[in-house]
């Protein structure tokens, strides 16, 4: 889904007024994630580089996307040939630009040194990794809409999967009908290598489906869709014939966790206490040491942004972010159940949008 001009036009600017505010400033800003280049200029294609200035935006792609470049970037879009950072390293030399932000975590080693071996020593540089990430937290009502239309979609496909489910199937099967149903509902992809484990492998947080038959007893699913370029993440345990005592009670725990920390969701609120809240029930039941992974994460553009919901995580929530909510109690060689929803923080306190029901069901 093509993002509008204007809109981008204002993100860049949002950009350079959180680029003012760093100590110390830099006269230009190079972007190379491409999560961070759709977000700023709108490409979509797989190559391209961006550098920020508060005058405007200039962007390099290769021959392949002239085309698509000059119909999607908000910005002065060039496509050449060669290496693109020769470019940008050409570009601020003739602009006599001195301090220059980069994306540590989204540059090679290789690529860094080829950029420094072409500037000069007067000029610095500055890491800026997670600059734009920030500002991706809170979503536009757009981007909202398009991480709904994708959970949306999501969910439509896990029911569509199910309803296929037949003795014999083996988890990979499944897993491969799912994917399916995904991009035949309207989805471009899965937001990730979709999960599907069976039994005691329920009990791997994040298991590869195998030729397996899926046999009596515990299947988790954990699935994703990617649509108009924004993910969803929804993760529901069923049981093939009714669950063990124990499964019945790890169940009705992690059920009970996920709704707490759903209830504290709201503006204001770090992101560890959202953490604490399902880690509390989860210990109140003994299934403390059970738990081992984070309660939550950011998603959009892509599959895991920030804010993460963790134990020593102190961002605090905005409404208008997008985040999940998936406590999880895994015993090795008896099982694992896990419970996501996505949800949209508001201004009163937050919306699940994910609509599959989430009570014990027995399939």
């Amino acid at each position: 889904m093509p993002v509008a001009i204007n809109c981008c036009t204002q993100r860049q600017e949002r950009l350079w007024d959180s680029m003012k505010a760093l100590d110390p400033p830099c006269d230009a800003m190079i972007v190379t994630s491409r999560h961070n280049l759709r977000y700023l200029t709108g490409f979509t294609g797989s190559n391209g580089v961006a550098v920020a200035t508060a005058s405007g935006t200039f962007f390099f792609t290769d021959p392949r996307y002239q085309f698509q470049a000059a119909q999607e970037v908000a910005a002065k879009a060039k496509a050449v040939t060669g290496p693109l950072l020769n470019q940008v390293a050409a570009l601020a030399t003739r602009r006599k630009w001195k301090r220059l932000g980069f994306e540590q975590d989204h540059l090679t080693a290789g690529q860094f040194e080829l950029l420094r071996s072409k500037m000069t020593r007067h000029q610095t540089w500055l890491p800026r990794s997670g600059v734009v990430e920030t500002l991706r937290m809170v979503k536009s009502d757009e981007e909202l809409a398009c991480i709904a239309l994708s959970v949306k979609t999501n969910s439509m496909a896990l029911d569509a999967a199910l309803r296929r489910l037949r003795a014999g199937m083996s988890e990979a099967e499944l897993a491969a009908e799912i994917d399916y149903q995904m991009c035949k509902l309207g989805a471009e992809k899965p937001s990730f290598d979709t999960i599907v484990a069976a039994g005691v492998r329920s009990a791997l947080p994040h298991a590869h489906p195998t030729r397996l038959p899926i046999g009596p007893g515990v299947l988790l699913i954990d699935m994703g869709a990617f649509q108009g370029g924004y993910a969803s993440d929804m993760t529901r345990t069923f049981f093939l014939g009714e669950p063990t005592r124990e499964m019945a009670r790890i169940y009705k725990a992690v059920l009970e966790a996920q709704l707490a920390a759903i209830d504290v969701v709201r503006p204001g609120i770090k992101a560890s206490a959202v953490d604490r809240a399902a880690r509390n029930v989860l210990k109140a039941h003994g299934l403390d040491k059970a738990f081992m992974h984070s309660t939550g994460h950011g998603l959009g553009l892509e599959i895991h942004e920030p804010p993460r919901l963790g134990k020593k995580e102190g961002t605090k929530l905005e409404a208008g972010m997008a985040i999940t909510i998936e406590p999880g109690a895994y015993v090795e060689g008896v099982g694992g159940v896990r419970i996501e929803d996505t949800l949209r923080v508001t201004t009163q306190g937050c919306e699940v949008l994910t609509p599959t029901p989430k009570e014990l069901r027995v399939l």
